[in-house]
């Protein structure tokens, strides 16, 4: 029989009716709520720095290939479409899609409004998955090799703006050269990803168009748009391409072309690190005090087992026992409570935000296994840690002191 674990187990079934219990429960509490806030917290950072990025990559790709350029503007200049560099990058395990693009700038011109946009056009090897989780009126356009289109999408906050409708025709004028041309569209469906930036500025649109007002052939294209299994690779992949496409290209991430969104995801991870410390340290204080007090209360059974011949040793393990009891309770408490409101928030969304100043309309959630685990074992390595020193109390307490005066 395990001598210590016996011990502890006699010491909480007699501390429910003590002055003590009180201080457990409040132990328990407070390892439960430390847990759940810092699921919580870790699972809703995880969760919007995922919203933001996939609404970004599914504007421009994790890796944009133009021509190298001093400034990056929204008119690249033309590459061929075929490239050496294609086929190697199509074969690449970290590479899922590689699609063609080109932009330029343009005005759209109603009756009574005027407004400064971005013709965006794509090819046949266009991805419509990101955009058809996104619209909320109309259709995506189907694209041809040799037929042009003149259907387009654009954005419910440009729609609203401009007073555009499903079906409408839209004119919009390019400076090219020292003229102005202009190019009538019909709008085929209207998205809303939320991301303000992206949704005032951008029209999607057939290449076709872009290839004719520049002069371009039909081999020639913007640029390449490239797609990462994993977005934790888009580093390492960055590096990978520009060494793979020669000197006259450049491999911009993401994180390249919008600095200031990503900065601002980064600054999210300093403010869930002071939440979890401040939570660590409030917690901390509470269970050490816990623990004293159930060591205190426990000074004449302390004695007695000196005086039997139980090492220090021993008496620590009866009351680290006690504490992982206190411990397990905590955490149980804290992982059904943190999963009920992650749950409730990812079906129900009960908890809206700001999507102007968000990026999103509600409170996005990721439960992450690994995330969950590095979390519970923190927790369980902390409070051993924490409870570890008051234990050391036991080796200054005398046999004879402790029954004299119990």
């Amino acid at each position: 029989m395990n001598t210590e674990f016996f011990l502890a187990k006699r010491l909480v079934s007699r501390s429910k009716g003590n002055f003590s219990w009180t201080f457990v429960v409040i132990a328990i509490t407070s390892i439960a709520l430390g847990l759940a806030i810092m699921f919580v917290a870790v699972a809703i950072l995880t969760g919007f720095k995922q919203e933001i990025r996939e609404k970004v990559v599914g504007f421009c790709g994790h890796i944009q290939i133009i021509r190298f350029a001093e400034n990056q503007t929204y008119e690249p200049q033309p590459i061929e479409k075929n490239q050496p560099f294609y086929s190697r990058l199509q074969h690449t395990d970290e590479i899922s899609h590689i699609q063609v693009f080109a932009t330029k700038a343009g005005i759209i011109k109603t009756r009574d409004q005027i407004q400064g946009v971005i013709l965006k056009g794509i090819g046949t090897d266009f991805d419509w998955s990101f955009f058809k989780n996104k619209m909320v009126e109309g259709r995506c356009f189907t694209l041809n090799d040799s037929i042009r289109t003149d259907e387009v999408i654009v954005s419910r906050k440009m729609a609203n703006l401009l007073n555009l409708h499903i079906n409408n025709d839209m004119r919009m004028y390019f400076i090219v050269g020292n003229t102005t041309l202009g190019r009538k569209f019909r709008i085929s469906g209207i998205y809303d990803t939320g991301l303000e930036e992206f949704d005032k500025l951008y029209v999607i649109g057939d290449i076709h168009h872009i290839q004719k007002l520049n002069n371009w052939t039909n081999g020639q294209v913007g640029g390449f748009e490239v797609y990462l299994k994993n977005f934790n690779d888009i580093d390492r992949m960055g590096i990978y391409i520009y060494h793979q496409i020669g000197f006259s290209l450049d491999a911009l991430t993401i994180k390249m072309l919008y600095p200031q969104i990503f900065d601002w995801l980064d600054l999210q991870d300093i403010n869930v690190l002071i939440i979890l410390i401040l939570i660590i340290l409030v917690s901390s204080t509470t269970i050490i005090s816990t623990l004293l007090i159930l060591i205190l209360e426990r000074t004449a059974l302390i004695g007695i087992l000196k005086a039997l011949g139980m090492r220090n040793s021993a008496i620590r393990k009866v009351f680290l026992y006690n504490a992982l009891y206190i411990v397990g309770w905590g955490m149980l408490w804290g992982n059904i409570l943190a999963f009920t409101l992650c749950l409730l928030q990812k079906n129900f969304h009960l908890v809206k935000l700001a999507e102007e100043s968000y990026f999103v309309s509600v409170i996005p959630v990721n439960l992450n296994f690994l995330n969950i685990l590095l979390i519970n074992l923190g927790t369980i390595l902390i409070c051993y840690l924490i409870f570890t020193i008051p234990s050391f109390i036991i080796s200054r307490v005398t046999p004879v002191k402790a029954i004299r005066f119990s």
